[in-house]
């Protein structure tokens, strides 16, 4: 049975189910289905409020890209992405039909994946949690009623929470997996409920799809100046995406997902993902908001249940608490989810060592050479066994979602910056005057960040005066309105310069070890963008 017509059933996936489908529902059925069905609670407020269980992140250990000949050559085959034999995969579909033979209730959902209807993909994703129909809903981009009724799933997405895969049998590592096949084009998601897999599976498909076609995917926020000029900012989970991007002067395009194109940065999706842990409605007002609305998924926050109040400060279900909603949700968002090609990009880094400055000036060499470290760092107390700062690279600011090998994105954006003429920033919302682990250092004010991107983004801060970084040859500004010039200077700010010297080569040589596997796949002027070692 079918609550709803689709224009491509089920049955011709080879699919045979005898499941209720519960097809593309909207907002206010699919939490009444998963309030019914025990997935979450609402809170006072409107949220629906859910725990994932055991994973409150990706599994990234647990995916898999099948290697056949349409990968053998396309994909950057690692530690990153892991190697599936297609028996393996074909083992594992043919159990996953089978869950799905076994359902009494199926949810379906197509969306497409990005805005510039040129380059979106049709995506269907099938699950047996409504609340997880839900959060994909919100998160990619809605099509209309007469899209739906012409809709034809280009690749889809099956997520089982329940099932359970037999490392033996499905040639996986755990009970847990996620398996990518590019020529079958469809992904299988099982043993996790952690909603942001499927998110990230369409990302990993853009991410394959579109270098083929010219276009830049990029993990990084985007939005909009009352100058028309767009900015992009890149930057792993904790660095400030979603907080610096969801900027009350400016407009929203996104801030996760999207592509460059000739004539456009696009949001592949439509809506936004952010952490929640600690949220505060002075710093963050924007997207405090969105906590207290209804259409708003809340993920593994606290909630009593006979008040039904939430704690955002409570971290004892996940450090990486989250809530979803559609990106109207935030006030000043772009209606096309959309922008005009970037004027100015800004590398984003949560420096732990507090050694980068707040802020620097970059070349378009030295703006690849940053784009393929992909560097932050972790702080003691956020995951087990992290007593240190411990310096973390993911090419590309994205490394974990992107199929092809990194050069293939580094070129891309390289030659964009230079078409374009555009700007490139480094911004670090880490810590300043020493290691984040010393009490009584503190985290880059906010506001004094927010003032250097609005001195970068009018062009005003490229009337200061710079000098160069000594170890990392960059250009650093010495005084801006507003700003506090001790935090310019990183070294001055630590009350042990040697200390600094130290703990900042120390910095450098993680740097150069860690490019040592892209040397060779750029040209000279990037290999000499590294930093310097004494």
């Amino acid at each position: 049975m079918t609550t709803a017509s689709l224009s491509y059933p089920l049955d011709k996936h080879g699919i045979a189910t005898s499941a209720t489908i519960f097809a593309n529902l909207g907002t206010a059925p699919l939490v009444e289905h998963a309030l019914r069905n025990g997935e979450g609670m609402l809170s006072k407020d409107g949220p629906l409020v859910v725990e994932t269980g055991m994973h409150t992140g990706r599994a990234a250990k647990d995916k898999f890209i099948v290697r056949d000949a349409e990968t053998e050559d396309t994909v950057w085959w690692g530690k990153t992405n892991q190697g599936m034999s297609p028996a393996h995969f074909d083992a594992l579909k043919a159990d996953f039909f089978a869950e799905l033979g076994k359902r009494e209730a199926l949810y379906v959902a197509d969306l497409f994946g990005g805005s510039q209807p040129e380059y979106r993909a049709n995506v269907r994703i099938i699950t047996e949690r409504a609340w997880h129909s839900l959060f994909v809903r919100t998160l990619l981009v809605r099509p209309t009623e007469t899209e739906l009724a012409s809709f034809v799933p280009e690749y889809t997405i099956i997520d089982l929470p329940t099932f359970r895969a037999d490392p033996a049998c499905h040639g996986c590592r755990t009970e847990t997996v996620i398996a990518v096949n590019f020529t079958e084009k469809l992904i299988l998601i099982g043993g996790t409920a952690y909603a942001g897999e499927m998110k990230k599976s369409v990302f990993g498909i853009l991410n394959y799809l579109l270098p083929a076609r010219g276009v830049m995917p990029m993990h990084c926020s985007a939005n909009i100046g009352a100058d028309g000029k767009t900015a992009v900012f890149f930057g792993l989970s904790g660095t400030g995406k979603t907080t610096l991007s969801a900027d009350a002067s400016r407009t929203l395009i996104g801030d996760d997902e999207h592509g460059w194109s000739d004539t456009a940065v696009f949001n592949f999706e439509g809506g936004c993902y952010a952490k929640v842990i600690r949220l505060s409605e002075e710093a963050e007002p924007e997207i405090f908001a969105t906590t207290k609305r209804f259409g708003t998924v809340l993920e593994n926050v606290v909630i009593d249940p006979e008040t039904r109040e939430i704690d955002l400060d409570d971290n004892s279900l996940a450090e990486n608490s989250r809530g979803s909603y559609p990106i109207d949700f935030i006030p000043n968002c772009s209606e096309e989810n959309l922008g005009p090609v970037p004027a100015n990009l800004i590398f984003l880094t949560a420096d732990a060592y507090g050694v980068l400055p707040p802020i620097a000036r970059l070349t378009p060499d030295q703006a690849m050479y940053h784009f393929l470290s992909g560097y932050t760092a972790r702080v003691a107390g956020t995951e087990i066994g992290v007593t240190e700062p411990e310096a973390t690279f993911s090419t590309c600011f994205g490394a974990p979602f992107m199929p092809r090998h990194p050069s293939v994105y580094g070129n891309l954006l390289k030659e964009r910056i230079a078409k374009g003429g555009v700007k490139c920033w480094l911004v670090n919302t880490g810590w300043s005057g020493g290691k984040a682990t010393v009490p009584g250092i503190k985290r880059m004010p906010i506001k004094a960040t927010r003032a250097l991107l609005n001195a970068a983004l009018d062009g005003s801060l490229n009337a200061a005066e710079f000098k160069k970084d000594p170890n990392f040859g960059f250009e650093v500004p010495v005084s801006v309105a507003g700003v506090d010039s001790k935090l310019l200077d990183p070294r001055g700010a630590w009350a042990d310069p040697v200390e600094y010297d130290r703990t900042a080569q120390d910095l450098v040589r993680k740097f150069i070890e860690n490019f040592e596997e892209f040397a060779d796949h750029v040209d000279e002027g990037v290999r000499q963008a590294a930093p310097t070692a004494a």
